[in-house]
């Protein structure tokens, strides 16, 4: 079998002679069978691979009599598929009547036909790169989803931050249905009534001078590294392909090859090299090591405020000051990554706001689009993105009218401030509740706003295992690595749901 379907245990199989109950994710395998002219049965076994074990290690097969072969088929019939590895064309039903010859075009027609769920769909035919927990989602409103059989979940996890303002807000879904009736994509090979009022909008926003509008937050962070490079090679003078970005260990910027090519996770990075040169590594939060590595042909310093992918880390204080200094000091270009951390989620418009800090270049997405149409951007001034010319970057869906009129109104609500301070006041009202619980199933705790990072203590489940109670108790929750719950609600969340939420943890973590 493949090195995939061994991956799930694929041949951990059992069979009556004709069925074979196989794990689901055992594709190639499932139409290996077919093709000998078994009847692959795939059942979920995620759970139970877990332990190591898979369809045969549930199995136990009952003989009255040694003699008699299984299923009621004649010993002539039992040996002749043991010794052919098939069903003959005539082999015996039970009935005594004649079976039809099955083909692997009759046997994926009958699997195709079989019911399956919206799960069972996504574990047989979408490339296995997630492993979402055990809901299916159906609806959502504000920071409540309802899953297909009417059960109600408090979603904690928004989204990675990208619902912020949380599911179908009304300002949102109105303008993107009235967009939706006017225009929704013209490349930028043309001019469209959106993309100009949105990047005024936005670098008024950041108090800078220029935005570049893409897509995804991959995309974002991938634009603002080649704007580094150009402004160092055209701008700081660095010899051409000699530019290095220093970046921070434990960082996550996205999954292109190049920004895997930098990261310290091996998850993210085995079997997909080689990886683009020119970056350089260094403990987050360490000035010194920073300083140290800082050399001529820096051209940038590329980093998330607070690190959310490994955790909601937290650097100490002044350290994103201390960054700022740097940069100025050695003519280099303070990049940071708010797609996680910027809009509102850190009770501050950005989270450099709370160090007073303003970097080269704002690195955003997610929240930007609503929770609706992907939107990302890189908003700086002339003196850096000034370097791109008509031709030396672009993204066909970058900057649609469609995406920037949903964040034009992204930012209209974030000019009142109104949910900045709402993420703070919930924030101080969640951070006491949660600091109660350490002793009591956690070890520590970090947060900033509505946003936090909670680490289990030790000889607790699995942080996927919380998450699964948590699952069960109507709460939405991701954990971070082996032994960390990431919590960011959408800034919209009632602070007495929040409040019912951290009872329903405080009951998780007591079992």
């Amino acid at each position: 079998v493949s090195a995939a379907d061994a991956e799930v245990l694929g041949c951990n199989a059992a069979s009556d002679g004709y069925h074979v109950v196989v794990p689901a994710g055992a594709h190639e395998f499932s139409a290996q069978l077919a093709d000998a002219g078994y009847e692959p049965i795939p059942v979920d076994l995620s759970e139970l691979r877990k332990a190591g074990g898979a369809a045969k290690c549930c199995t136990l097969e009952l003989r009255a009599d040694a003699a008699k072969p299984p299923c009621g088929r004649s010993e002539a019939t039992v040996r002749t598929q043991r010794s052919h590895g098939r069903r003959s064309e005539g082999a015996i039903r039970t009935d005594g009547a004649a079976r039809e010859p099955y083909t692997r075009e009759r046997v994926m027609t009958r699997l195709d036909a079989r019911p399956t769920t919206p799960a069972e769909m996504e574990s047989q035919h979408a490339a296995h790169n997630y492993k979402p927990l055990p809901v299916t989602i159906a609806e959502g409103s504000g920071a409540w989803v309802t899953d297909e059989s009417g059960t109600r979940y408090l979603d904690l996890l928004a989204a990675y931050s990208a619902l912020n303002f949380g599911h179908g807000h009304p300002r949102l879904l109105r303008v993107a249905r009235e967009q939706l009736d006017r225009l929704t994509l013209t490349s930028r090979a043309f001019s469209n009534d959106q993309t100009g009022p949105f990047c005024r909008e936005l670098a008024e926003l950041c108090e800078k001078d220029a935005v570049l509008p893409m897509n995804t937050g991959a995309e974002a962070v991938e634009t603002a590294i080649k704007a580094a490079r150009r402004w160092g090679y055209q701008v700081k003078g660095v010899p051409v392909d000699g530019a290095e970005i220093i970046v921070m260990s434990d960082n996550f910027h996205g999954r292109t090859t190049t920004i895997v090519g930098f990261s310290s996770d091996p998850d993210s990075r085995a079997g997909f090299g080689p990886f683009t040169p020119g970056f350089r590594m260094v403990p987050f939060g360490d000035v010194d090591a920073l300083r140290s590595a800082i050399t001529e042909r820096t051209v940038g310093v590329l980093l998330e405020p607070i690190q959310g992918e490994a955790g909601v880390i937290v650097p100490p204080a002044g350290y994103l000051a201390a960054v700022r200094a740097l940069c100025d000091d050695f003519n280099v270009l303070m990049i940071a990554d708010e797609i996680q951390s910027g809009l509102g989620r850190t009770g501050t418009t950005f989270a450099c706001d709370l160090e007073g800090v303003r970097p080269d270049l704002y690195v955003l997405g997610k929240a930007l689009g609503g929770g609706i149409m992907p939107l990302s951007a890189v908003v700086g001034d002339w003196d850096v993105l000034g370097v791109f010319t008509p031709g030396s970057h672009g993204s066909t869906f970058g900057g649609n009218p469609l995406a920037c009129a949903v964040g034009r109104e992204v930012l209209a609500m974030l000019r009142t401030g109104e949910y900045q301070d709402r993420a703070a006041r919930l924030g101080a009202r969640l951070e006491p509740q949660l600091r109660a619980l350490v002793g009591k199933g956690l070890a520590d705790v970090r947060i900033r706003g509505l946003w936090a990072g909670l680490d289990l203590a030790p000889g607790m489940a699995s942080g996927r295992a919380v998450c699964e109670g948590l699952l069960a108790e109507r709460i939405l929750a991701k954990d971070a690595h082996e032994s960390t719950i990431r919590i960011a609600p959408p800034l919209v969340i009632d602070e007495h749901d929040l409040d019912w939420a951290v009872d329903r943890l405080a009951h998780v973590l007591a079992r």
